[in-house]
């Protein structure tokens, strides 16, 4: 982890990604990319890698991909 202070707020350690190990779904489709950096798990939007990154706890995630899972941020 940097030394830098937590990122404006929001709680999150301010995290290097620039060597972070980007991966996609397995199936190669949609547009987010994760990384597992220091204990964190990062998102991004692969076509638009330079725009900010989500960062989550373990625990976050999990309550995210379980919301996902259950249709909670279904938008059709």
């Amino acid at each position: 982890m940097t030394s830098q202070p937590l990122a404006a707020g929001w709680g999150k350690p301010d995290l290097d990604l620039s060597g972070a190990d980007w991966q996609s779904s397995s199936r190669g489709a949609g547009d987010v990319q994760i990384a597992f950096v220091e204990g964190f798990i990062a998102m991004r939007n692969s076509e638009r890698p330079e725009s900010p990154s989500l960062i989550f706890a373990p625990d976050e995630w999990r309550k995210f991909v379980l919301g996902a899972r259950g249709g909670e941020f279904d938008l059709t």
